[in-house]
């Protein structure tokens, strides 16, 4: 990363054409080299375009970070079974807000992607699973199928002569948990959404209960690039255990929030330079690198590289690239307690721990936000989470334990001010992303 010119380190790729006129259409999708990367996947052997994918390093844009190619690889080959590729479109972690604005501007670039690893995974059937409560996303997204199929790029023949491929848009009904895949592949069954017990593991026995790839929106949107202009291009970007473009979602209490796509590595300070830094007057208290469900960091890893080894050696985890940032004005507990009403009213209730921890975390966080706490209150929250902490059926548990983890290692003095000082000391009306609408609190039912 060079110090020079902040904005010549965004490297629009998905993003190139997001602000020209019909940019969700295939003919403006085409202008762009659209469907080329699939032209060229689609003369190679499927195991040499998972092999491809591999070598290019490409890992999946939805949390984890697992390589891609390798998931592919896990389908088992001559099975006899039906093989299914599902895209987990159920953008629900606080902060995340990627998926869905590249579905609404280049919804062609996940299509072809499907296209390209159905014909890897030897799929002839694609599932799209959508948060419903975004219907201009729905309709779009339908249009752009509806064009693909007219174009031949689905449907008859499109992997060949005689390979057909069908893709199916389905809206789930805005479940938290259906984020989690294997739960989404109980709701894309029509049952319950609620994790599966594993092994055995989706691509073995997934959908229906035959082998399953479960990727992200923004990771299978990346192949069609990376099939086009090629691995050593994807590889010159990025650092090298994690190599690549990606969006990254900046909002809080900054000047110019938004979407970012650079290379993985860069760092907050960069994407704070280039977007105007924080709300004038104010500085930075303490930002999520992935989402709420990603442990918090402060002002003094402004430096750390935004890849999955950097923010992993910083303690906490890239997750969806959400970087929320919070002023001085923020009242750290307030915030943490809004995040755990959150994860309250989102957890399926299937395990005790999860089910059972967030809503005794509600409890005693209320009570320390209003100055009703003691002490001994900070240390059994600190409890309850690590009773969570790895025990819960799914990581829905491990994401609410850790704005508790790590607003306790960096500001436990301000969770004392609170039961010392009878109350909150900030002024809500301070702060423009926490209101004092007491009345809006989640309700938790025991």
């Amino acid at each position: 990363m060079t110090a020079e010119s902040p904005e010549k380190l965004l490297t629009p790729v998905l993003s190139a054409f997001w602000d020209q006129p019909d940019a969700w259409t295939l003919d403006t999708y085409r202008r762009y080299e659209g469907y080329e990367g699939l032209r060229k996947a689609l003369a190679m052997p499927p195991d040499d375009v998972i092999a491809y994918v591999k070598d290019a390093g490409l890992r999946g844009r939805g949390g984890a970070g697992f390589p891609t190619g390798m998931k592919w690889q896990f389908i088992p080959q001559g099975d006899g079974k039906p093989h299914y590729l599902v895209v987990n479109a159920d953008e629900s972690e606080p902060g995340t807000c990627k998926d869905i604005p590249l579905l609404f501007a280049n919804p062609h670039s996940l299509i072809e992607g499907i296209v390209i690893a159905c014909h890897a995974i030897r799929s002839d059937h694609a599932f799209i699973y959508l948060r419903g409560e975004v219907v201009p996303v729905l309709r779009r997204l339908h249009l752009a199928v509806r064009e693909a199929y007219e174009a031949g790029y689905l449907g008859k023949d499109a992997l060949g002569p005689g390979k057909d491929l069908e893709l199916t848009v389905h809206a789930g009904a805005g479940a938290y948990i259906c984020g989690e895949e294997t739960a989404l592949l109980d709701s894309l069954e029509g049952r319950r959404g609620q994790p599966r017990l594993r092994p055995p593991f989706p691509a073995v026995a997934g959908l229906y209960a035959c082998p399953t790839v479960v990727n992200n929106v923004e990771s299978i949107a990346s192949v069609p690039a990376l099939m086009n202009k090629g691995k050593e291009w994807f590889r010159s970007m990025g650092s090298e255990k994690s190599p690549g473009f990606t969006l990254y979602s900046l909002s809080g209490h900054v000047a110019g929030p938004g979407q970012y796509e650079a290379p993985l590595g860069i760092t907050l300070r960069q994407l704070l330079d280039m977007s105007g830094g924080m709300r004038p007057g104010h500085r930075l208290k303490f930002w999520t690198p992935g989402g709420s469900s990603t442990p918090m960091l402060t002002e003094e890893h402004l430096d750390v590289p935004l890849d999955y080894e950097g923010v992993g050696e910083a303690g906490s985890m890239l997750g969806t690239k959400a970087l929320q940032c919070f002023d001085e004005t923020t009242c750290v507990v307030r915030a943490v307690t809004r995040w755990t009403e959150f994860y309250a009213h989102e957890s399926c209730g299937k395990c005790t721990p999860c089910r059972e921890g967030t809503y005794w975390l509600v409890q005693l966080l209320r009570d320390i936000e209003a100055g009703k706490a003691t002490l001994s209150d900070i240390d059994k929250i600190d409890d309850i989470a690590d009773n969570i902490n790895g025990k819960s059926f799914c990581a829905l548990g491990d994401g609410a334990a850790s704005p508790i983890f790590s607003s306790l290692k960096y500001f436990r003095e301000e969770y004392e001010q609170h039961v010392t000082g009878r109350g909150c000391p900030f002024d809500p009306a301070a702060s423009t992303v926490w209101a004092d609408d007491k009345t809006a609190h989640l309700e938790v039912n025991a």
